[in-house]
C-alpha cells in the first residue's frame, strides 16, 4: 500500500512538470549510464514521455514508467525558470 502511495505521489509530481526541460540520468545495466536533456512531452497514467534533442536536429521520444524513478532505474531532474535543478524521486 505503501508503495502505491509513492507511485501517485511520483506520477503527480511529473505531470505537474509536462512542458518543462529536464535532465534524464539513465542507468542501462552493465555500468552504462546515459544523461540526456530533453522536454517533458506527456505523462499517461503508467508511463511518461520525454523528447530528447541532439546537436543534429534530430530528436526521439523516449518513455519510462514511473516504478523507473522509484526502483533508481531513472532520475528527472526539472529546469525551473531560473535554470535551477529539481529532483523527483
Amino acid at each position: 500500500m505503501l508503495e502505491k502511495n509513492i507511485l501517485i505521489r511520483i506520477r503527480k509530481d511529473i505531470e505537474k512538470c509536462v512542458g518543462k526541460k529536464v535532465k534524464l540520468r539513465a542507468n542501462k545495466g552493465r555500468k552504462r549510464t546515459v544523461v540526456r536533456d530533453g522536454i517533458l512531452e506527456a505523462a499517461y497514467p503508467n508511463l511518461f514521455v520525454v523528447r530528447i534533442c541532439n546537436e543534429y536536429d534530430s530528436s526521439r521520444k523516449v518513455s519510462y514508467t514511473y516504478t523507473d524513478v522509484l526502483t533508481g532505474t531513472v532520475e528527472v531532474t526539472v529546469y525551473s525558470e531560473t535554470q535551477e535543478k529539481v529532483k523527483i524521486s
